[in-house]
């Protein structure tokens, strides 16, 4: 009896569209990331990513503090600001540590 309600349950939140009660929503947008301060950073490329999106390179702060904007510390001690987790750091030796979700 509790499967099959559990799986009406289910069926007719995917009918409907919405989504069920436990899990991740990926519907639910990220609020917006804050832009990179040039004049907190060392370098000023940018590249065009996977979305078409011109996102600011992997940089080292001026002060050594944690820049806006910032998602991941780089194995050489850049900072990141990828906006997807699959190629963070690439080419700068690997993710340190994560900062906040990409």
């Amino acid at each position: 009896m509790r499967f099959t309600v559990f799986s009406v349950a289910i069926a007719a939140a995917v009918l409907i569209g919405g989504t069920p009660a436990f899990g991740f929503d990926q519907t639910i947008p990220h609020a917006p990331r804050p832009e990179p301060q040039e004049q907190q950073l060392t370098e000023h490329r940018h590249y065009e990513n996977a979305d078409h999106d011109l996102v600011h390179s992997p940089a080292h702060s001026v002060d050594g503090r944690v820049p806006l904007g910032a998602v991941a510390r780089c194995g050489d001690g850049t900072y990141s600001f990828s906006r997807h987790a699959r190629g963070t750091c690439s080419h700068h030796q690997g993710v340190a540590n994560w900062i906040a979700e990409p």
